[in-house]
């Protein structure tokens, strides 16, 4: 497939960045400023994700977009807009887990443990999913991480979940970004969560 993906120096949008090339896939990297080294099969394109048009411009043509932004450092209406003058049908983002339940009603960010640090973030990135589930024109999906998303390694043995934060038999809720990747490449090749959110974890 032909790929844009936006944020992709980050954290998470470097390793799906070589995930997709990995795979075969055609990717523009987009960014405010071109990473130090591209897989083979990528490009690098310059780009805000706060400006509709100028984004909207680097999408065209592509068969689908992976937006890895910060949901405080981006505008939702901005990017769906963007998407959607692109022309381009399917749109995954990656997500935060603090818009997981961990009991029925009960969402990950309005625990009492919750890190304030994180809580404007998580927010932020619960309403972009409310704002995604009023989307008619998109074939959306929204993929959670585990609570603790870290560097780590490639291991492809993970489980996939729905709303529910996933924890392991330690107690623990964790995905690497690694395979994080490898079960948003997975979505892309396989589309299994059409105008849905789910999540991956261990």
């Amino acid at each position: 497939m032909n790929i844009a993906l936006i944020g992709a120096t980050g954290n998470a949008g470097s390793r799906i960045l070589a995930e997709l090339a990995r795979r075969g896939h055609a990717v523009t990297a987009i960014a405010r400023k071109a990473p130090g080294a591209l897989p083979p099969g990528a490009t690098f394109r310059a780009g805000d994700a706060n400006d509709r048009d100028a984004l909207a411009a680097l999408l065209r043509g592509h068969d689908a977009v992976v937006s890895s932004v910060h949901f405080l450092a981006s505008d939702a209406e901005t990017l769906i807009g963007a998407v959607k003058a692109a022309g381009v049908p399917r749109y995954l983002v990656v997500g935060g887990a603090g818009s997981l339940e961990v009991a029925p009603g009960l969402r990950l960010v309005d625990t009492p443990d919750f890190p304030a640090a994180y809580k404007a973030e998580a927010t932020a990135g619960a309403a972009f999913l409310d704002r995604l589930r009023r989307e008619e024109a998109l074939d959306w999906t929204f993929l959670s991480p585990s609570a603790f998303f870290v560097p780590g390694e490639r291991t492809g043995r993970f489980r996939l979940g729905g709303d529910s934060l996933l924890v392991d038999v330690a107690g623990e809720s964790r995905i690497s970004f690694e395979d994080f990747a490898i079960a948003l490449s997975d979505e892309l090749e396989t589309p299994a969560h059409s105008r849905r959110r789910f999540t991956v974890g261990y």
